[in-house]
């Protein structure tokens, strides 16, 4: 079982959406493809919650915040998909 950090999935792809944890290929070394592909699963749920929420028009603080958010969770799965890829 992979040494998630966090804990696991959620948690992790949790933290990585607050900007507590930043992926690189190389902290992805030691996971399976199953649990690469668990932790894309978690973080593009988060992807799609972080997409539902809109915040008011004239907030433009909470606006950025949720455009870091998404940002965030993109590049993450991007390293993910790239990670999964080099494998195969």
């Amino acid at each position: 079982m992979a040494n998630f950090m966090g804990g696991s999935a959620p948690a992790m792809a949790s933290q990585i959406a607050e900007g507590f944890i930043l992926l690189n290929v190389g902290s992805l070394k030691a996971f399976l493809p199953g649990e690469l592909a668990l932790l894309r699963q978690e973080l593009e749920k988060l992807q799609r919650d972080a997409r539902a929420e809109v915040p008011p028009q004239d907030d433009a603080l909470a606006t950025q915040a949720r455009h870091r958010k998404i940002a965030r969770i993109t590049s993450a799965i991007q390293v993910v998909q790239n990670r999964m890829t080099a494998r195969g």
